[in-house]
C-alpha cells in the first residue's frame, strides 16, 4: 500500500509538471509577438534629406600690399650691412611719411658670395637686403611706389590687391546667405516633386566663408614699372568671397 501511494503521488507531481510547462509556454507565446511592436512604436525611422549649398560675393579691393627693399652688394660684411642699413632707413622714413599702413619689416639677409677657380673656392664679397611691406591705397600706390625707390628701394617683390576687412566681412555675410538660400532652394525643389513637405532644419553646417587669396600684379609688370620713368601705374581689380551651406532637412 505505502507502494502505490508513493507512486500515485509521482504521478500527480508530473501531471503538475506538464500543466505549469504548457501553461508558462502559451503564456510565453502570447506576449513574444507583442515585444517588437512596442519596440517599433517608440523608434519611429527619422526621414532626413541632405542639401550643400554655395553662394559667392565679389568686392572691389581698394588697397595694395606692397612688398619692397633694399639690396646692396660689396667687399667686406660690414660695408654691406652698413649700407643697406642706411638706405633702408631712407625708405622706412619715406614710407612713414606718406602715412602707410602695416608697415613691417619682412626679411633681412647677409650672404657671403663666392667665385670657383681652379678648384678653389674664394670669397669675393657680400650681398645684403632689407624687405619691408606695408598697405596703401591701390589708387595712390603708384606715387608712392616711385618715391621708395627714389629713397633708396631697389627691389619691388610683389604687390597684390585686397579690399579692406570690413567689405570682406559683409561679403562673407552675402555668401553665406547666398548658399544657405541655395541649399534651401534645392531641397524645395526636390520635396516638391515628391510631393513632399519639409517640417524642420535640424542641423547646419557651415563648411566656409574663405576669405579670397589677393590678387597679385604680374611679374612682368612689376618689371617694366620698376625700370619706367614714368609715374607708374596700378590698377586693382575684384576678390570673390566663397560660402558652403550644408544643411539637413527632416520631412
Amino acid at each position: 500500500m505505502t507502494q502505490s501511494y508513493l507512486a500515485r503521488g509521482r504521478w500527480q507531481r508530473s501531471i503538475s509538471a506538464s500543466v505549469l510547462g504548457w501553461t508558462l509556454l502559451t503564456t510565453a507565446a502570447m506576449v513574444a509577438p507583442l515585444a517588437p511592436q512596442s519596440a517599433l512604436a517608440q523608434d519611429p525611422i527619422l526621414r532626413t534629406l541632405t542639401v550643400t549649398g554655395r553662394g559667392n560675393q565679389s568686392v572691389q579691393t581698394t588697397l595694395s600690399q606692397v612688398t619692397l627693399g633694399v639690396e646692396v652688394q660689396g667687399r667686406t660684411a660690414q660695408e654691406v650691412q652698413a649700407e643697406v642699413a642706411r638706405r633702408s632707413d631712407s625708405v622706412v622714413n619715406y614710407l612713414r611719411s606718406r602715412n602707410v599702413d602695416r608697415l613691417e619689416t619682412v626679411g633681412i639677409r647677409l650672404n657671403p658670395q663666392y667665385d670657383y677657380q681652379g678648384g678653389r673656392t674664394i670669397l669675393v664679397g657680400y650681398s645684403g637686403s632689407n624687405v619691408v611691406s606695408f598697405r596703401f591705397p591701390t589708387d595712390q600706390t603708384g606715387p608712392v611706389l616711385d618715391g621708395a625707390i627714389a629713397a633708396g628701394a631697389s627691389q619691388i617683390q610683389g604687390i597684390s590687391f585686397i579690399a579692406p576687412d570690413s567689405a570682406l566681412a559683409t561679403a562673407r555675410q552675402a555668401a553665406l546667405q547666398a548658399a544657405t538660400a541655395d541649399a534651401q532652394a534645392q531641397a524645395n525643389a526636390v520635396l516638391s516633386y515628391l510631393n513632399l513637405g519639409a517640417q524642420e532644419v535640424i542641423s547646419i553646417q557651415i563648411n566656409g566663408a574663405q576669405a579670397p587669396i589677393p590678387f597679385p600684379l604680374p611679374t612682368g609688370a612689376r618689371l617694366s614699372s620698376a625700370e619706367a620713368d614714368v609715374s607708374t601705374p596700378v590698377i586693382g581689380g575684384e576678390q570673390t568671397v566663397e560660402a558652403v551651406v550644408t544643411l539637413v532637412i527632416r520631412y
